[in-house]
C-alpha cells in the first residue's frame, strides 16, 4: 500500500519538535541500554540523564608546519555564502556592500611634474540581491591589488571593477579612491614657494548598466564679506574710526562628472577653482605676502551664492565637465554658525536630502 505524505519536506513547527522530543524521552524511560546506546550519537544526547559529550583535548600551540590542502580548503564553513536562509533581517536587495579605506600607494600622472605615488584610500563595493546572505569582502581587496601597480587611469580601475563584479556575481558596482595631491605654489609678492595639498576623490560607479567617471575636490579659500567691507569703509569715511571687514577659511568641493575623451587633470580642477575664486589660502608668507593677501581679499568680495556660482561658471564652460556640484561652506568669523550653499547641475548629483554631517565634513584643519 502506499502512503502519500504530501507535506514530507515540509519544515516542523516548534510544537512539533517538542512533540517528538516528549515521545523520545518516554520511549527512553522504558528502554534497555542497548537500545539507547544504538541511537545516534547526536539524538542520545537529548536522551534525560545522557552523559555529555566529552571535550576534545584540543592543541595549544599554533602549527607552524600545517598546510592547508585543496580537500581541507572546500571543507571550510563560509556564512557569507550561505542559503538565503540564514539572512538575518528583511530579505532585501543592498545597493552598496563592500570595504572602506584599504590603503595602498598608486602612481598618478600629473600634468606638470611626472609621475608621482601616493597614498590612496580605497572604498570599493559592489550591490547584493535579495536571497544573497552576503559577499566576500577580501574578494575586492585582492582584485583591486591584481592591478594596483599599474599607473592610475579610469581604464585600470574599470579593469578592477569589471573584476571584482564578475568574483562577486554583482550587476552594480563602485570604486571609490581618496588621496591628497600636492602642487607647488608661489607666494603673492616675496617669490617663496610651497605645496598646497589638495584633498581629491576619484569614483567609477556603474549604475543598470551606466558608468560615469566622477572626480571630487575640496578648494581652501578666504572670504571676505562684501557687507562688512562696505560698513567697515563707511566707518572710516564717515566717522574716521578704523574698522576691519571680517574674512574667513572658507571651502568649497567641486564634483564633476567627466566626459568626453580629453583628460581633465587634477591640475586642471584646480585652476578652474583659482581662477573663479583667487583667494587660495597661502603656503609661504612674509610681511609683503600677507599685505597682498589683504589686498587680494578686498579686490574679491564674495558670499557663498557668488562663490557657488562663479566655480558653476568655470565648470559650465569646460566641455570635459558634464553634470557638476558645488557645495561651498564660509565657516563664519563673525557668526557662530556657517554659511552654505549648494549648486547641482544635471541628475548625477540632484537630490533632496542631503547627509545630515555634510557641512562637516568641509573643515579643514591643519
Amino acid at each position: 500500500m502506499n502512503i502519500f505524505t504530501p507535506d514530507l519536506d515540509r519544515k516542523p513547527s516548534r510544537e512539533e519538535a517538542e512533540q517528538a522530543l516528549a515521545v523520545l524521552r518516554r520511549w527512553a524511560g522504558k528502554a534497555h541500554d542497548a537500545e539507547i546506546d544504538a541511537l545516534d550519537p547526536v539524538v542520545a544526547r537529548l536522551v534525560p540523564g545522557a552523559a555529555p559529550e566529552a571535550y576534545p583535548d584540543l592543541a595549544r600551540q599554533y602549527p607552524t608546519d600545517f598546510r592547508v590542502t585543496p580537500a581541507y580548503k572546500a571543507s571550510l564553513p563560509d556564512l557569507q555564502n550561505g542559503p538565503s536562509s540564514l539572512i538575518r533581517g528583511e530579505n532585501r536587495a543592498i545597493q552598496h556592500v563592500g570595504i572602506s579605506n584599504f590603503r595602498l600607494p598608486i602612481q598618478y600622472h600629473t600634468r606638470d611634474n611626472g609621475d608621482l605615488t601616493l597614498e590612496t584610500s580605497v572604498t570599493g563595493t559592489v550591490s547584493l540581491d535579495a536571497d544573497k546572505k552576503g559577499i566576500n569582502m577580501s574578494r575586492i581587496m585582492r582584485s583591486f591589488y591584481a592591478h594596483a601597480d599599474k599607473t592610475f587611469s579610469f581604464e585600470v580601475i574599470e579593469a578592477a571593477l569589471d573584476d571584482y563584479k564578475s568574483d562577486l556575481e554583482s550587476f552594480d558596482a563602485r570604486i571609490m579612491m581618496r588621496l591628497s595631491f600636492p602642487m607647488k605654489v608661489e607666494s603673492l609678492r616675496s617669490g617663496l614657494t610651497g605645496y598646497q595639498y589638495y584633498d581629491i576623490a576619484l569614483e567609477l560607479v556603474e549604475a543598470a548598466g551606466v558608468r560615469r567617471k566622477i572626480m571630487h575636490v575640496d578648494y581652501v579659500y578666504s572670504s571676505t564679506c562684501p557687507c562688512s567691507l562696505e560698513l567697515s569703509e563707511h566707518a572710516r569715511r564717515a566717522r574716521g574710526q578704523l574698522a576691519t571687514p571680517h574674512s574667513q577659511r572658507s571651502v568649497a568641493r567641486l564634483s564633476v562628472e567627466l566626459t568626453g575623451s580629453e583628460c581633465l587633470w587634477f591640475e586642471d580642477l584646480v585652476d578652474m577653482c583659482r581662477r573663479a575664486v583667487p583667494t587660495e589660502t597661502q603656503v609661504m608668507v612674509k610681511r609683503e605676502d600677507e599685505q597682498a593677501f589683504a589686498e587680494l581679499n578686498a579686490a574679491n568680495p564674495i558670499f557663498v551664492e557668488d562663490a557657488a556660482r562663479l566655480f558653476a561658471e568655470q565648470l559650465q564652460a569646460d566641455p570635459r565637465v558634464g553634470d557638476y556640484r558645488v557645495i561651498a561652506s564660509h565657516q563664519e568669523s563673525l557668526h557662530s554658525h556657517d554659511a552654505v550653499s549648494v549648486l547641482t547641475e544635471g541628475p548625477t548629483f540632484a537630490q533632496d536630502s542631503l547627509d545630515p554631517k555634510l557641512f562637516t565634513t568641509l573643515f579643514h584643519i591643519g
